[in-house]
């Protein structure tokens, strides 16, 4: 199952694992990140892609089914919301 909140971190900082653990652990959340260049603009891309579909009813879900696939890179910290 997935959970219901993700972060999705991409952009230099998305190689730092305690950066991420941070954000895991802050926001109670798996971070995961996707290996492709120029990651930063991909939610702008498909949802400029989505825009031009939107006329014959595809959903953003099925625009967005062939993007890279993601990959968990950290999970909260047992305990951390308690903090």
């Amino acid at each position: 199952a997935v959970p219901r909140t993700r972060i999705l971190a991409t952009g230099g900082a998305s190689h730092n694992k305690m950066i991420l653990q941070v954000l895991s652990d802050v926001f109670n959340a798996p971070v995961y990140t996707i290996d492709t260049a120029n990651s930063a603009c991909l939610g702008s891309a498909y949802r400029a892609i989505h825009g031009l579909v939107a006329e014959r009813n595809v959903s953003l879900a099925d625009v967005v089914k062939s993007a890279p696939e993601l990959r968990l890179a950290v999970t909260p910290t047992s305990g951390a919301e308690e903090v």
